[in-house]
């Protein structure tokens, strides 16, 4: 099998090649675009699991929110656990949720993994029953808390934010 070009000999031709350069600056681009994928996956794949979330103004907890990617590619997060009142029902909510159960309730919906967050989807607060714009991000510096941004419009300036606790 002397016609078989071997990896050394394939290797010398292409560092010949005048087009080396412009080669290299493809392959180390495509590189930095996989380990970009890759880093962001790997911060959204720390948001999936349960949080407890914490009362703004007595610093208690609250409730369990479990947040799950759904077969449609698409974030949600329902709340598993209620610590006060578990029997309450969304008396503010409107739509289907008017009078439901809170527990069980899906409160954020249609996010999407943009960047290594989530974003562009909702927030329910059931204890006024609005709606709201929602960002969810890791907490740079604690990957277990999280960052949720509920607000008013799509740029998050207008709102506030939480901070959730990774349920362990």
């Amino acid at each position: 099998m002397h016609n078989a070009t071997t990896f050394a000999q394939l290797f010398n031709i292409f560092a010949k090649n005048s087009n080396t350069k412009n080669m290299k600056k493809i392959i180390l681009s495509y590189a930095f675009l996989f380990a970009i994928t890759v880093l962001s996956f790997g911060q959204v794949s720390k948001i999936v699991g349960k949080w407890k979330t914490i009362d703004d103004k007595d610093g208690s907890a609250k409730s369990v929110v479990f947040i799950f990617k759904a077969t449609n590619g698409k974030y949600y997060g329902k709340i598993d656990k209620l610590f006060k009142e578990p029997e309450k029902l969304c008396t503010e909510c409107g739509g289907s949720n008017k009078n439901q159960p809170i527990l069980g309730m899906m409160v954020i919906n249609n996010m999407l993994d943009e960047d290594g967050q989530l974003t562009g989807g909702t927030i329910l607060d059931p204890k006024n029953g609005k709606i709201y714009k929602c960002n969810i991000k890791i907490d740079s510096d604690d990957v277990d808390k999280l960052s949720v941004r509920g607000s008013l419009d799509r740029g998050g300036l207008i709102g506030r934010s939480q901070t959730w606790i990774r349920l362990k």
